[in-house]
């Protein structure tokens, strides 16, 4: 039921909370907290009504205050609370649901993976519920969980359902008090920077910049003036004193993308950084300190090439200090479809768009090798909706080469080669037609799927790795 017009008229302010409705909200934040739940009610503009004091354990003392008459997406993200995010559309065609995670931040507090469960609330009639309140948040910390969650994990602008990447996750989780320097390395395109910026937000330095500097992307003389700056005269060109990214990412995160294509003459320099935390600008005696936290990443095996004498022994293991390994995306399968959905709300968000992936479409994605992993996904996606005159995206919007992918593919991980082949090039079964046709009419949620099924969730996790789905 709609409330009165006036309700919405009122100036901001605090609800006015009749003592049955007070004594509601009393009681069921004692009965949530009892079994480590937090609740968050929404109005029907997605500002937050209420929350349960638990939110203050989470998040820091003084945050239920805070956060009352704040839009969600502050609290939650834009990805999934923003007008096009996924949790937000659920809601809005009254869809609950369940056991999705994401990081829970306010402010400069330090963010928490949590639990989320959704649902519009029912029409109540009782006069007990706040008359502002028209959709629910559960959230739980997931911090330890074993389990793999019921939907996807929205991470730091990552999103991923495969035990691979929540595992990564974690290894973020447990570096948000570190200083260690970080080497990502993954096939070009599966998202290390992704990952490298995920570190950064989930440590003391998010508050500092995120500094990138492709290492491949420059000759010698021109990165080394990049990486640590130089003074008015140091060469031909060098009309005034530039400052370096060592300089600019003191207080954060300097980012050393492709790092294996740094030259011999540089990787010493940038040993001495990761040494003594010292560098000189080009041109200059002046010795300067930095403070800038170290994470690298690479497309090449470093081990080939400290074996081919590529790169310096010492700086191996002195960026190998946590290594971080991204599997690519056809190794993780499970991640193509939030993935999918997610690169099509971020594109669709931009022009106001509406499109969706039908069943047919969505089986040729996960069909398909993704030599170019993630970032080929993305192109595929944004083609996609270009292409597609109306809301649903068919299997003639996609490019040819997911339509007709061949039969088979070799695909090079480092010094090694294996060959892959496409779910496609083999005749699904029907007893994997009918499985399919459950999981995608349930969007990919196996507890769903496996309650239709009539069966436990491991047993459909076990089927549907017998028969090559996902």
């Amino acid at each position: 039921m709609e409330p009165a017009a006036d309700v919405w008229n009122q100036p901001e302010c605090e609800p006015v909370i009749n003592p049955l409705t007070e004594a509601a909200l009393y009681g069921v934040t004692r009965v949530l907290a009892s079994v480590g739940r937090a609740f968050v009610c929404l109005d029907p503009h997605f500002r937050i009504v209420h929350v349960s004091p638990l939110i203050n354990q989470i998040l820091g003392s003084g945050a239920a205050e805070v956060l009352r008459g704040r839009p969600v997406e502050e609290l939650l993200g834009a990805e999934l609370f923003g007008p096009n995010g996924q949790l937000r559309q659920a809601l809005l065609q009254g869809q609950m649901r369940e056991g999705w995670r994401a990081m829970l931040r306010l402010g400069q507090s330090v963010p928490r993976l949590v639990s989320i469960t959704t649902a519009p609330l029912v029409d109540d009639h009782s006069n007990i519920c706040d008359p502002l309140v028209r959709y629910l948040i559960l959230l739980r910390p997931a911090a330890g969980e074993t389990a793999n969650p019921e939907g996807p994990v929205f991470f730091s602008g990552a999103v991923a359902c495969s035990p691979a990447m929540q595992r990564i996750f974690g290894l973020v989780e447990a570096l948000q008090h570190s200083e260690s320097t970080v080497l990502i390395t993954g096939e070009s395109g599966t998202g290390k920077e992704v990952v490298a910026r995920a570190i950064h937000l989930n440590s003391a330095r998010s508050a500092g910049p995120f500094v990138a500097v492709n290492c491949g992307a420059l000759p010698s003389d021109l990165l080394e003036s990049e990486l640590f700056g130089h003074v008015r005269g140091a060469f031909t060109g060098a009309v005034r004193d530039r400052v370096g990214r060592f300089e600019l990412a003191s207080q954060g995160t300097l980012f050393l993308d492709e790092i294996g294509d740094l030259p011999q003459a540089l990787q010493v320099k940038l040993l001495r950084v990761l040494q003594e935390r010292k560098y000189e600008r080009v041109g200059e005696s002046e010795t300067r300190n930095t403070s800038a936290r170290i994470i690298a990443a690479t497309n090449l095996s470093l081990r080939e090439a400290l074996h081919r004498g590529r790169i310096r022994e010492d700086l191996y293991y002195r960026l190998c200090v946590v290594p971080i390994e991204v599997p690519p995306l056809r190794e993780r399968r499970e991640d193509i479809p939030p993935l999918a959905q997610h690169l099509m709300n971020r594109i669709t968000s931009q022009n106001g768009l509406v499109r969706r992936l039908s069943p047919q479409a969505m089986r040729l994605l996960l069909d398909y090798s993704w030599p170019g992993n993630i970032r080929e996904l993305a192109n595929v996606i944004e083609y996609a909706v270009v292409v597609a005159k109306h809301e649903t995206i068919l299997p003639e919007h996609l490019p040819s080469e997911i339509q007709q992918p061949p039969k088979a593919a070799v695909h090079v991980v480092g010094a090694h080669t294996s060959p892959s082949v496409p779910a496609s090039a083999v005749t699904p079964s029907p007893e994997a037609e009918r499985l399919l046709a459950v999981l995608e009419k349930h969007r990919w949620r196996r507890s769903d799927a496996a309650r239709e099924l009539g069966v436990s969730r491991s047993t459909l996790w076990r089927q549907m790795r017998e028969l090559h789905i996902g």
